[in-house]
């Protein structure tokens, strides 16, 4: 769970340390004190998208950093160890992010320098935030598979993977099919355009490594004249009456004649005399190289034109000549496949439609379980509505079919695949008795919308092992006993998973295990966001102020402290 969140120089945050607890955590204030930069700042300790926006004007970063506790064996330790970030017995996980002005982000796990890829593989198991994004995405029919089909996880885990490997190897050998039956024209044109490039490669009779070495033979001719006058130099040094050699030899001679009268010299000889081997070794190699040197003015020429060729070659097909050689026996490769077109046309196809019936009967299992699990969630969120005070709404999964020629033939009939199988998934809703089933998208209002998504979430909570689930104001539109309807949903959902919710309802903050006031203070220099930990009398003041709006009034108290009281009755008789 979290357990402490602390925020430095974010947005109009100056420093903010809140210390969360287990059960239902609830956070109130006033519209634009800040409850939504809590969120966005937590969102960057699970892998949200940074931005030099989110750091505090005048300030040089942004800090945000979180102290999780995760119970032994929770999906968490496992995706540490596997990024390489070693996590205490204790098993206790600090996340910190920084952020500069200029939109960096620095991320630690544990004081370990972590990637972004490393935090978002991490951060879906550490928290998940439901917010108003949800319920609008319950108006999206074509989201409606994906809440199904993580109902269904477990379920349906093995067909939905098996399904999807078939599914990846059939799209792509759909896209090699569609490739290559690309018209006539198209591919006499690919043929001609790859003929021309692998003749002008292959006239140029390339051998790899060529260009590196010509560039050596070019430097070494442009500079031959040089070094001959200098070896000629050398040599003249070191040879002849009066140089370097003859004085070497000459001191050898002295040294060798004197050395059996002084042992010290001993040394000094063989030194000498190593020397002096060595320099008429060297002499001899300079003689050598200078009768070598025959240097002809049309053999740089000769290098200077082979070195244009490959220039040219390497601005069409390579950045040198290995990469050209590579790039021939790619397009060889493919002439190859261009002239066995049929062949491999009746290969693919083939494989196409042995993928095809193989994928019809993967589709059609996956349709069979997704079906259970249908009338299985369909019921579950029934009851959840009726305990939210829709006691006579009827809800429905439709998963249905569409029929597609361009489809993979199911049952004698060809419908429409993708990534998910072959079915469409719709939630259908009747709210009220004597009204027909119809799409939730069209006729649910939004406090309906709302508690369909908390039906939701409460179903998906008990089948995931994450610890902490954020409500954004998921209670939006509604008000009265429905309202109390969600607070008690809540605080059962806070009996399993420590809860965050930020609300504007009374009866949801009355059921607070812990209750913090997010308010915002404005001087004439500078405004900020404070958190504070309510008291019991300070819940009263909040709640108070929440029943009766700017003005709290001895009976809006009254009220309150009752709704306090009410509320921890429920609790206790959960």
């Amino acid at each position: 769970m979290l357990v402490e969140l602390s925020i430095r120089n974010f947005a109009i945050i100056k420093e903010v340390t809140i210390s969360f607890q287990k059960g239902l955590n609830i956070l109130t204030g006033e519209t634009g004190a800040g409850k939504s930069i809590i969120i966005d700042a937590l969102g960057l300790l699970l892998g949200g998208r940074a931005s030099a926006d989110f750091v505090r004007y005048g300030q040089a970063r942004a800090e945000v950093e979180g102290l999780f506790e995760l119970p032994t064996g929770h999906p968490a330790l496992a995706v540490c160890e596997s990024i390489g970030v070693q996590i205490e017995q204790d098993g206790m996980l600090v996340v910190r992010r920084d952020i500069s002005s200029q939109g960096k982000s620095i991320i630690r796990l544990n004081g370990q320098l972590i990637t972004l890829a490393m935090l978002r593989e991490l951060g879906p198991w550490l928290v998940t935030v439901h917010g108003q994004h949800d319920t609008h995405m319950l108006m999206q029919a074509d989201k409606h598979i994906n809440w199904l089909d993580a109902y269904g996880e477990q379920a349906l885990g093995t067909a939905k993977q098996e399904y999807s490997k078939l599914y990846a190897s059939y799209r792509r050998t759909k896209q090699d099919l569609e490739h290559m039956t690309r018209n006539d024209r198209e591919l006499a044109q690919r043929i001609d355009l790859l003929q021309y490039q692998l003749n002008e490669i292959e006239a140029a009779s390339l051998t790899p490594g060529e260009d590196e070495k010509l560039a050596k033979q070019r430097k070494k001719w442009m500079n031959i004249e040089k070094v001959y006058a200098s070896i000629q130099d050398a040599y003249r040094s070191l040879y002849g009456d009066q140089k370097g050699m003859d004085w070497l030899g000459h001191a050898m001679s002295e040294l060798e004649r004197v050395a059996s009268f002084d042992e010290q010299l001993t040394p000094i000889v063989e030194s000498v005399q190593s020397a002096y081997y060595q320099v008429e070794d060297a002499v001899h190699q300079l003689r050598n190289l200078s009768y070598q040197m025959d240097f002809n003015p049309e053999q740089l020429a000769e290098v200077e034109r082979r070195l244009d060729q490959i220039q040219s070659l390497k601005r069409k097909y390579g950045k040198n000549v290995d990469d050209i050689l590579e790039y021939a026996a790619s397009i060889q490769d493919e002439l190859d496949d261009m002239h066995h077109y049929e062949d491999r046309l009746l290969q693919v196809q083939s494989r196409l439609q042995e993928l095809a019936a193989d994928l019809a009967v993967e589709a059609l299992e996956l349709s069979v379980i997704r079906r259970d699990c249908a009338d299985k969630l369909a019921k579950e969120i029934e009851q959840q509505l009726k305990e939210l005070h829709m006691e006579r709404a009827r809800f429905a999964i439709d998963v249905r079919q569409t029929t597609d020629e361009d489809g993979v033939e199911i049952e004698g009939v060809r419908r429409q695949i993708d990534a998910n199988g072959m079915d469409q998934v719709e939630f259908l809703i009747s709210p009220n008795p004597g009204e027909p089933l119809r799409s939730l998208a069209k006729i649910a209002s939004g406090g309906e919308l709302s508690r369909v998504m908390l039906a939701i979430k409460t179903i998906l909570a008990g089948t995931d092992q994450v610890e902490t689930l954020i409500f954004d104001e998921v209670d939006t539109g509604v008000s009265g006993r429905a309202a109390q309807a969600i607070a008690e949903k809540l605080v059962r959902v806070a009996s399993k998973r420590q809860v965050l919710c930020i609300t504007h309802l009374p009866q949801v903050a009355s059921m607070a295990d812990a209750h913090f006031l997010i308010k915002k203070e404005m001087s004439e220099m500078e405004t900020m966001t404070r958190v504070e930990r309510m008291t019991d009398d300070e819940r009263v003041i909040e709640l108070a102020r929440m029943l009766g709006g700017a003005e709290v009034t001895t009976k809006t108290e009254e009220h309150a402290r009752e709704m306090i009281m009410l509320g921890r009755e429920r609790k206790a008789a959960q």
